[in-house]
């Protein structure tokens, strides 16, 4: 296999892993009556408990378009500047524009939402746009950054996406599982750019990012035990005839954060010997 083929065979894996669990999430979380209701719990308990939150979810939404793709492009192209890497910003502009584009066409000409039975103020909403648009501004600053911040540019675009999906949840715009999809879409389209960016004759990473961003790790981690642990409970109240709310709610936004930080932690990882 040729070395260009090898180089870019992670990227492959990662576009086919974030694939397999988009799909997974449409089919459990949309297309399932169990899934639809655990997800409206969730849903159901952000609005009751949200609390000063909202003010906080309805300032960072309404500015969340034009900050992402204004303050995203500036801080790029002040990268791109100095490092001269054009080809890369092309690149990555293109995923950006890919996983927003697509994340509009899988909402509203491809996925449909079943009628379960269950009691929901949305239509399909998945995957999250806004979501998307901040995960995909994150993307092009860690693409077009220089190697050894990239760990630095991982932690603050997944923390910037993190609070962007949160907030859509608080301010009853999208389910958890609209705002993992968003996700998941954006990094597939990162693994495409990856793909790309591999198998170009371009200098690696000397010497190759060697943070693993172990804090990031065990946030991950804790959220996702956090997650599952809201997940049962949801599950076993919707059988017992309780709601359990607030823990539904928390298990939704820990998912979120779980989303967030694992796939920063793998992206930083997949790009370590990339320039």
């Amino acid at each position: 296999m040729r070395p260009a083929a090898l180089r870019a065979l992670p990227f492959v894996w990662g576009a086919l892993g974030t694939t397999v669990l988009f799909v997974g999430v449409y089919l459990f979380f949309v297309r399932s009556y169990i899934g639809q209701v655990i997800d409206e719990r969730s849903f159901a308990g952000a609005n009751v408990w949200k609390g000063d939150l909202i003010e906080f979810a309805q300032s960072f939404l309404n500015a969340l378009p034009v900050a992402a793709v204004v303050i995203g492009a500036v801080v790029a192209l002040i990268i791109v500047l100095l490092r001269r890497n054009w080809l890369v910003l092309a690149i990555a502009a293109g995923a950006a524009v890919a996983a927003n584009v697509s994340t509009q066409v899988l909402k509203y000409s491809v996925l449909s939402r079943p009628a379960k039975g269950v009691d929901t103020g949305l239509a399909n909403s998945l995957p999250s746009g806004h979501t998307a648009v901040a995960a995909s501004a994150a993307l092009v600053v860690f693409l077009v950054t220089a190697p050894r911040y990239r760990p630095l540019a991982a932690v603050l675009g997944s923390l910037f996406t993190v609070a962007a999906g949160a907030s859509t949840l608080v301010e009853q715009w999208h389910r958890p599982s609209d705002v993992i999809a968003g996700m998941l879409v954006v990094a597939f389209w990162g693994c495409i750019a990856g793909v790309v960016l591999a198998s170009l004759r371009l200098r690696p990473a000397d010497p190759p990012v060697r943070s693993k961003l172990w804090a990031l790790v065990w946030i991950a981690a804790a959220c996702g035990i956090v997650a599952a642990v809201a997940l049962v409970v949801t599950y076993n109240s919707t059988q017992n005839g309780t709601e359990h709310l607030f823990i539904a709610y928390a298990g939704g936004v820990s998912a979120i954060a779980t989303t967030g930080f694992a796939l920063a932690v793998v992206g930083n990882r997949l790009y370590r010997r990339l320039a």
